[in-house]
């Protein structure tokens, strides 16, 4: 069901902290935030969260804190992180979350344009890269919150902010200071993860962010005070949306998971109402499940493909907005009870009713492959710049492989080159110049020019090509979007990741990574053993499987968009190696530069 909790004000000129007063006065037992600690989880409620709140927002004021200014956040999903973020806001300062795996000149590039005196850093892997800007005379940075007390040294330790306790006056002195805050302030800046280029600061103010926050809250049916597991980095402007505003808007429950890699055992453990993931997130799930069928015995494989089978159908049906046929449903009841949901009550994916995905084209493999579980992941889109999502699939109104229909407020326009422009009160005012000033970034109209290509249907979904800077362009001239190719290649469950390439060039070219969970999975099914994934890329079994997989490709795409030739790589790329985006995006200009020789060699007569 929709939230229905009483706001306390239109939802225009809500504010952050006002939500926080809410949900401690009316929902004050209700659980807000849990995060491990040991073999358990501890929990603050909403009342404790506010409390919280306020004694910390009284240690980063002591610390020398001031309304509107940016403070740095780097930390991972614990306690620290959100609880600084909304303290920070109470005090009318603006929380800015770099990505931990940001390399030491992409934090100093923010430090540098952010202007921000503090910063907040979980421990010593962190250090390195701050305590230099200490001393570089281009940055403002004077001083270092460390969230583990141990590795503080002369730095001031996050305990410290609360060690002196809260005075009597605090309480009035903390209540005028959120009150203060008006909903065109802003509430963060996100920087952009930069697949090109320096990140970009992108501020959103509290009207944006509210009015995302409601209006996408419109278009989800879920339970009142859902539990959300929490473990993207809050540097993505997705999880800042459904990990601190949305379960602020909805007295929601939100789990705190600082290791991305746990995220599955905690699914296991919870079996949450709702999930949301990248698309890499849902390609990653769906290839270990894949991995796990394929050593089951053929007769176990058979039933649950059939399963599968009627389970699409159904969603089908849902999909075009045709009752389903009794006999159908009636099947579906059945493979349910007896196959679906015996295997996800293992994965604790048995109670989902709302499946998310945005950021990147999500390939239709997938879609289809989860649906096949009863699992219709309602991908959506939008852009850090749009304070999230423009558009969105929803229970009442789906269709798979499209992004779905704009959210109340936003318009959106198909620019004549293809591009989509999108206006409405949830797109940003503009990029963050070094001066604190904001460069405008719509025309005179309001039309934001958002980088991606795209169609709208007759029923007005969205259904996106590629992002504009990335479409090749042939040297014969033709436009071939690299992600079709790509998605289209990786259907095939032993290739996780692929590059293409051809701009300028008579044809394109691919690298492509198999999957580090399904191929060893296909390989021992068929006897292959190997020593290293390298081996295993070398195999003449999985080398004549890779090559029926873009034989097939091949042949549902046309001539221009066809790969000639191809590289196997082995190594999983990610964001610790660089050719991945903290939020798991491709970053292309990274992966031609550091493969060049092998895409030139692609090219060699």
């Amino acid at each position: 069901m929709t939230t229905t909790l009483p706001l306390p004000g239109p939802p225009e000129e809500l504010t952050l902290p006002a939500l926080l007063a809410r949900n401690a006065a009316e929902h004050g037992d209700l659980p807000a935030l849990s995060w491990r600690e040991g073999d358990g989880w501890r929990t603050l409620s909403w009342r404790g969260a506010r409390q919280e709140v306020a004694a910390l927002a009284r240690g980063y004021a002591a610390l020398g804190v001031e309304r509107g200014e940016h403070v740095l956040l780097m930390m991972g999903n614990r306690p620290e992180h959100w609880l600084t973020d909304l303290a920070l806001v109470h005090l009318g300062a603006v929380p800015v979350t770099v990505y931990a795996t940001s390399a030491p000149e992409q934090v100093a590039h923010i430090a540098r344009h952010s202007r921000a005196r503090f910063a907040v850093v979980e421990g010593a892997r962190e250090l390195g890269r701050w305590e230099p800007l200490l001393a570089d005379p281009a940055v403002a940075l004077e001083a270092l919150v460390v969230a583990e007390e141990a590795d503080a040294g002369p730095h001031r330790a996050y305990a410290s902010l609360r060690a002196a306790g809260v005075p009597p006056r605090w309480a009035e002195d903390f209540e005028k200071a959120w009150q203060q805050t008006r909903p065109e302030d802003p509430l963060t800046v996100v920087y952009t993860s930069g697949t090109t280029g320096d990140p970009k600061g992108v501020r959103l103010t509290h009207r944006n962010i509210m009015l995302q926050a409601v209006r996408l809250d419109r278009r989800t049916d879920l339970p009142e005070h859902a539990e959300h597991i929490c473990y993207l980095p809050f540097a993505h402007i997705a999880e800042r949306i459904l990990g601190i505003y949305l379960p602020l808007l909805r007295a929601a429950h939100v789990r705190l998971v600082a290791d991305p890699a746990a995220v599955a055992g905690a699914v296991r453990e919870l079996r949450p109402v709702q999930f949301f993931g990248v698309p890499r997130v849902w390609e990653k799930l769906a290839a270990a499940v894949r991995a796990v069928l394929a050593a089951l015995p053929e007769e176990q494989r058979a039933a649950i493909e059939a399963a599968g089978d009627v389970a699409r159908a159904v969603a089908g049906h849902r999909e075009r907005g045709e009752p389903v046929p009794a006999a159908l449903e009636a099947s579906y009841a059945r493979a349910k009870e007896r196959v679906l949901d015996p295997l996800l009550s293992r994965a604790g994916m048995d109670r989902l009713v709302w499946t998310a995905s945005a950021t990147a084209p999500m390939p239709i493999d997938v879609v289809r492959f989860w649906a096949g579980w009863g699992i219709t992941i309602m991908d959506a889109w939008g852009l850090t710049e749009t304070a999230g999502v423009c558009t969105v699939n929803s229970p009442d109104g789906f269709r798979l492989g499209s992004v779905g229909r704009p959210i109340d407020g936003v318009e959106l326009k198909i620019a004549e080159d293809g591009e989509v422009l999108a206006r409405g009160e949830t797109v940003f005012a503009g990029y963050l110049r070094p001066d604190g000033s904001v460069e405008r970034a719509s025309d005179a109209d309001g039309w934001f020019p958002t980088g991606d290509v795209g169609r709208m249907d007759d029923d007005g979904f969205l259904w996106l090509t590629d992002r504009k800077k990335e479409l090749i362009i042939t040297s014969n001239g033709k436009n071939v979007s690299p992600a079709l190719v790509e998605n289209t290649v990786k259907e095939h469950p032993l290739i996780g990741q692929a590059l293409v390439h051809g701009d300028g060039r008579s044809y394109l070219v691919a690298l492509l990574v198999l999957d580090p969970e399904m191929a060893p999975a296909w390989a021992a099914a068929r006897g292959i053993t190997a020593a290293s994934p390298a081996e295993l890329a070398g195999h003449p079994e999985v080398l004549q499987e890779v090559a029926r997989a873009v034989e097939a490709a091949n042949a549902r795409l046309n001539r221009t968009e066809q790969i000639k030739r191809y590289r196997l790589l082995s190594e999983e790329w990610g964001p610790e190696s660089g050719e991945l985006t903290p939020s798991l995006k491709l970053r292309r200009r990274v992966v031609r530069e550091k493969y060049a020789d092998l895409i030139e060699g692609l090219y060699e007569p």
